[in-house]
C-alpha cells in the first residue's frame, strides 16, 4: 500500500463512492482524514478502514456495527478485534442463511403459482 496520502476525490474514485458518503462517514466518525484548510488528505490508515467499511457493509453489517467493531480495535487491540469479529460473522451468517431459506421457498410458491397460471392458459 502506498503512502501517498490521497485527495477527497482520489479517496471518492479509488472506492467508487460519492462525496456525500465520503462526508458521511467522516461525519459518523469511521473515517478520521487529516485536514489542511478545506483539502482532506486519506492515508494508509483511512484507506485501509475504508476497505473495511465496504466489506462490511456488502456483507449486510450496519454502519454502527462496523463503527464499533472499528472502535475495539483502537481500544483493545487486534485480539479482542478478531474476537468480535468471529461473533458478528456468526450472527450475520445465521441471518444470512435464514433470508436465503425465506427467498427460496418464496422462489417455489411463485413458481408453483406461475407454473398454475399458466397451466389454466393452456
Amino acid at each position: 500500500m502506498s503512502d501517498t496520502p490521497l485527495s477527497f476525490k482520489q479517496m471518492c474514485a479509488k472506492f467508487d463512492v460519492t462525496p456525500r458518503t465520503l462526508r458521511y462517514y467522516e461525519y459518523i466518525e469511521l473515517l478520521q482524514p487529516e485536514k489542511e484548510g478545506r483539502t482532506r488528505w486519506y492515508h494508509p490508515r483511512e484507506v485501509a478502514r475504508m476497505t473495511l467499511i465496504l466489506r462490511g457493509r456488502r456483507f449486510g453489517f450496519s454502519l454502527e456495527e462496523i463503527r464499533q467493531w472499528l472502535l475495539i480495535y483502537e481500544e483493545e487491540g487486534t485480539r479482542p478485534q478478531l474476537d468480535a469479529w468471529i461473533d458478528m460473522a456468526d450472527r450475520q451468517l445465521s441471518a444470512l442463511r435464514r433470508q436465503q431459506s425465506d427467498l427460496a421457498e418464496t422462489i417455489a410458491d411463485l413458481q408453483v403459482l406461475r407454473d398454475e397460471t399458466a397451466q389454466t392458459l393452456t
